[in-house]
């Protein structure tokens, strides 16, 4: 048995968003442009887990640092999940989460909108 459970729902989008350096609206319209792992509407608040935050780190590192527009994301992600098994994906997350943690927050820049 696992002592962490990286599966688990536990952190809501604010608590992402402190941990990018990222604004909770940025967040937000990554959701709204179905960017983000999709989370049943059940409850009142939708929460995300470690796995879902290397999804949603990576699409801040495509949008915010490789400036790919959110149809270009889409097709990215689909790649991914459609050539990928679960493993080579994490591996290429933790590929990804290791460059992103070389950024500085000057080399992020902020998005206001996603077309």
């Amino acid at each position: 048995m696992a002592l962490l459970d990286n599966a688990k729902d536990i952190l809501p989008l604010s608590s992402i968003a402190e941990l990018l350096n990222a604004k909770v609206r940025t967040l937000k319209i990554y959701e709204e442009k179905d960017l983000l792992p999709k989370k049943q509407k059940g409850s009142s608040k939708k929460l995300y887990s470690i796995d879902d935050i290397q999804h949603i780190t990576f699409v801040h590192y495509l949008v915010s640092i490789k400036k790919i527009n959110a149809n270009g994301i889409r097709y990215i992600l689909d790649i991914l999940k459609d050539n990928m098994d679960e493993n080579s994906r994490k591996e290429f997350f933790d590929i990804i989460n290791k460059k992103m943690s070389g950024l500085s927050s000057k080399d992020v820049q902020e998005v206001t909108s996603l077309e």
